[in-house]
């Protein structure tokens, strides 16, 4: 009688077999049911475009970023601007600042010029640094966002190289940025008449943005500002404590003085401007700055020969989208173009599609 003898193989096989089916009906057993509760079946479409809707969307497009270009740029050119580059016209007070010595001493200079045609309406000013690196990843990090908020005074642990003086007293407010803060006084007087010079009243507060007046600047206290900065020494560059960069205006005074505050926040590029002064709108300059002789009285204090830097002042006109930059204004106009460019690139390759399809059928 026969019988029929399964090699060792085979015996493996039926084996393997047997067991993924059982591991296979073990994974079925805890899969949900299809059903509409367990199953979720979200619905989804795929878009699918025509030839001419590309076209248009692209060339709808294109009309849109070129006339917001053309807007922004007609807008931007409306800005009235003057500019006095001031480093080689106070050229005695810079060398005079070269020297570390001479850091007590005072140095001023006069700048006459002419205004052609009236500053209408807000009038700001601004100064500008040329070859100042605020981006250094040292340099932005070397603040106590402790101390500037007012909780400890004392707290200069990430300020180096500016932390404590010689005598290992804290430095308030400690740090490269604020030790490095620009402290030029820049004074615009008009000349009406050779007898009469005015000075143009200049506001400086209002500067800053309300999230650093209000919450990322506060003063230990409002009372007695300079007790609570006993146990604390000046910047090495500072001509004055903290507490006194304005007396007459408690609001403006310590963490709280615009000026401060605007060089606090550090630029991207190493050339840039900032806000010093804004025009206050009374008597001869209740409509803006008239046309007429002016000059600027420098009082020179910041030294920029010794790093090859350069200083100017500006006066400076605002509109709806803000100065005479004209970056967004060409970045709309070039992507307009660039749109447009491409929707007749698209139009053309799709012809010669058409004419080698239809070539094909004949």
């Amino acid at each position: 009688m026969s019988r029929n003898v399964l090699n060792v193989p085979e015996v493996c096989l039926v084996s393997y077999r047997t067991n993924m089916e059982k591991e296979f009906q073990h994974h079925l057993s805890r899969m949900p049911e299809n059903s509409a509760i367990k199953q979720q079946k979200l619905p989804a479409h795929r878009l699918h475009f025509s030839n001419q809707a590309i076209f248009t969307i692209f060339f709808a497009t294109g009309a849109f970023c070129f006339c917001i270009g053309i807007i922004l740029l007609l807008s931007a050119w409306k800005v009235q601007e003057i500019e006095i580059n001031y480093t080689n016209i106070c050229e005695d007070c810079a060398k005079m600042r070269e020297n570390a010595l001479n850091f007590d001493k005072q140095c001023t200079c006069s700048i006459p010029f002419n205004l052609q045609k009236t500053m209408k309406g807000d009038v700001y000013m601004y100064y500008k640094l040329y070859g100042f690196y605020q981006n250094l990843y040292r340099y932005v990090l070397s603040r106590s966002h402790n101390q500037l908020m007012g909780k400890d005074v004392r707290d200069v642990k990430d300020c180096a190289p500016f932390k404590v003086t010689s005598n290992k007293i804290p430095i308030a407010p400690c740090g490269a940025i604020a030790n490095s803060m620009f402290n030029d006084t820049i004074i615009l007087s008009y000349i009406r008449s050779t007898s009469e010079h005015i000075q143009v009243p200049m506001l400086k507060t209002g500067l800053t943005w309300w999230t650093d007046k209000y919450v990322k600047f506060q003063n230990p206290s409002f009372r007695n500002l300079s007790d609570h900065f006993v146990g604390t020494e000046k910047p090495p560059y500072w001509q004055e404590p903290i507490y006194e960069l304005d007396t007459s205006d408690p609001g403006n005074n310590g963490f709280l003085n615009d000026d401060f505050i605007v060089w606090m926040r550090t630029a991207a590029f190493p050339t840039f401007k900032k806000l010093y002064r804004r025009l206050y709108r009374v008597k001869y300059f209740s409509d803006g700055l008239p046309a007429g002789n002016y000059t600027f009285d420098i009082s020179y204090n910041f030294p920029v020969t010794k790093f090859q830097g350069e200083k100017a002042v500006i006066l400076s006109t605002l509109t709806w989208n803000g100065g005479s930059s004209i970056f967004l204004g060409l970045a709309y106009t070039v992507t307009g173009v660039f749109l447009w460019m491409s929707s007749f690139a698209l139009m053309a390759i799709q012809g010669k599609m058409r004419k080698k399809k239809l070539s094909h059928r004949r």
